[in-house]
């Protein structure tokens, strides 16, 4: 591979993980005579410390202070200071684990495919009970509709994935991250990398592991987040959303009706059906996770508890965006 690479690793409070990423990462680097860049955003644990460790040891690794904090600014400066003559850039999540041959099986599909983008299934694990149900959702249409990357549907063309490989060419063409989006990024950047004519390609040669969000608020708060930047993105675009996307749209609405149930009993119809659809849903998962997660019964009804949780979320943070968007100002 005579490819030149620039991986990417932003980070913020990653004490417990950078440093064995960056061991693994080192072996990549070296077969690829990459650059290895940890764009911190200010952590507080250590993270910087370590790395700087490691930068002695390894001159590849190099650390970078990453002001806005963000994922999307961090990259955004990686490839602004260092993507000069580089070919690709690798994006890394320092909370996530990753095959010891990840970056060079990216670059060799991405060589031999000839794409602007490469993206990577993601499975999503957990530890203690909730974080297992969470990841039980997430690896299953109930928590994610069923998109390809999360469902490990074979490699191809697709609208969008998990974030792994982009050719730096193609990054700049469309500008980089749009650095007022705080969730849902990296879906911005795939529309306007197939608005100009880019492939998106979903490969099955390589993965990550994903590990959730292990409490109930925090859950909330990503998906509530997420929920507002799809919001954002479509009518930025002014795109036709999927139905699998749109349909947690019903469930604020579903909740709020539920309080009128203090007049009649019927108001209660639709948040009971959704109640019992999700542990339904969540039930079916946990018996086919079975071997990894642990007694269905037991995490059964947290399934779709978390199922519960994500729904509404989303569906939160998507209505709230609608009605402030006349108030917002959008700042870099």
């Amino acid at each position: 591979m005579n490819a030149r690479v620039l991986i990417i690793v932003p980070t913020l409070n990653e004490s417990r993980h950078i440093g064995p990423l960056l061991d693994m990462l080192l072996v990549e680097a070296e077969a690829l005579d990459a650059r290895i860049v940890v764009a911190d955003g200010g952590s507080t644990d250590g993270t910087r410390d370590i790395v700087l460790a490691r930068a002695v040891e390894a001159p590849r690794v190099v650390l970078m202070h990453n002001p806005r904090r963000i994922q999307s600014a961090a990259i955004n400066l990686a490839v602004a200071q260092f993507g000069d003559g580089v070919d690709y850039l690798i994006r890394i999540d320092a909370h996530g684990t990753y095959p010891d041959d990840f970056c060079r099986a990216l670059v060799a599909e991405a060589e031999e495919r000839g794409v602007a983008s490469v993206v990577v299934p993601m499975t999503t694990k957990g530890h203690a009970a909730f974080q297992r149900a969470v990841a039980t959702a997430q690896n299953s249409p109930i928590g994610t509709g069923g998109s390809a990357h999360r469902m490990g549907l074979g490699s191809g063309p697709v609208d969008h994935g998990h974030h792994a490989l982009m050719r730096v060419d193609a990054f700049r063409q469309v500008g980089g991250y749009d650095e007022t989006f705080r969730a849902n990024e990296d879906a911005e950047l795939d529309f306007r990398l197939r608005a100009v004519g880019h492939t998106i390609w979903l490969t099955d040669r390589t993965g990550m592991i994903y590990y959730p969000r292990s409490t109930m608020a925090g859950l909330f708060r990503q998906y509530f987040g997420y929920g507002g930047g799809r919001a954002r993105n479509i009518l930025k675009h002014r795109m036709r959303p999927r139905l699998r996307q749109m349909a947690p749209l019903a469930i604020l609405p579903v909740v709020l009706l539920a309080a009128l149930s203090i007049w009649h009993w019927a108001f209660l119809i639709p948040l009971a059906l959704w109640g019992v659809g999700c542990i339904a849903l969540g039930m079916h998962a946990a018996r086919k996770h079975y071997p990894e997660y642990g007694t269905p019964m037991v995490l059964s009804p947290l399934v779709g508890w978390a199922a519960m949780i994500m729904h509404f979320a989303w569906s939160s943070g998507f209505w709230l965006y609608l009605v402030q968007r006349p108030f917002r100002r959008e700042t870099v």
